[in-house]
């Protein structure tokens, strides 16, 4: 089913009309009805009744996002959100192994008894707890030093930081957040790639597709890096979606 993506956001945020000065596109944009004066709205192209909501010259008219670009805001937000959200949980762990290293010897301690206490348990399930690559794992961390846990809780408040500025940034659609998002993410792919090597997951394939899925419609959907005329064809693209598009139509003639 084809999304009206137009009239999705104008139900959502309200119609956007404008009075320009020029008299020959404001009778195109502008009607007498029974009911009283309707303008079209700049997004979806419908009559609204009522005073437009701003006016003066067309040049001055809001750029108002149409079509493909609504559908490329939409993406962008749903890729700010996961970023949000895998941000709070790295500094949580973040936290957690700053905590972790300041009572290391207490913690050791607490999992060692609930080891023995647990154990019985699965084995009763015939999984041995001793050769769990998990339990594995968290007895390695209980020999690192001090400084190298603090070190590690560094990195992952760094790279927590990274993930919710990229969040902010796409959330707004500001173009420095595009070249920033595609730049972080390809830089960590090789260790994603890696980790696949040594475990294999559900949850780490679905994150690596996600993250070549959003590296490459980032990078070719806003042209950046040059690609598909670059920044001077990702403008002009976006005008020629908005306010230009009704320019047309109203049959102005534009100047380069």
């Amino acid at each position: 089913m084809k999304i009206d993506w137009d009239r999705r956001t104008c139900a959502r945020r309200g119609h956007v009309t404008y009075a320009p000065d020029d008299p020959r596109l404001r009778l195109r944009l502008h009607a007498q009805t029974a009911l009283g004066d309707v303008w079209r709205c700049l997004r979806c192209g419908d009559f609204v009744l009522g005073e437009p909501r701003g006016s003066g010259p067309a040049g001055d008219a809001p750029l108002v996002p149409r079509g493909k670009v609504l559908r490329d805001l939409f993406i962008l937000r749903f890729l700010a959100i996961e970023r949000a959200v895998r941000g709070v949980f790295i500094v949580l762990v973040a936290v957690a192994v700053w905590r972790f290293s300041n009572s290391q010897d207490a913690v050791r301690r607490l999992f060692n008894e609930y080891l023995e206490v647990f154990r019985p348990v699965f084995r009763h399930f015939h999984y041995d707890l001793d050769h769990s690559p998990v339990v594995g794992t968290i007895q390695k961390s209980f020999g690192y030093r001090h400084s190298t846990l603090i070190l590690v809780a560094g990195l992952l408040l760094a790279y927590a930081l990274i993930e919710l500025v990229e969040a902010v940034g796409l959330w707004y659609a500001k173009r420095w957040a595009e070249y920033l998002t595609v730049v972080a993410t390809a830089a960590f792919l090789p260790l994603e790639v890696y980790e696949l090597t040594e475990h294999i997951s559900g949850l780490k394939i679905a994150t690596l597709v996600l993250n070549i899925l959003a590296v490459l419609y980032i990078a070719f959907a806003k042209r950046l890096f040059g690609l598909r005329g670059g920044r001077k064809a990702f403008e002009e693209e976006r005008r020629s979606a908005s306010l230009l598009e009704v320019e047309e139509s109203a049959g102005v003639l534009l100047t380069p």
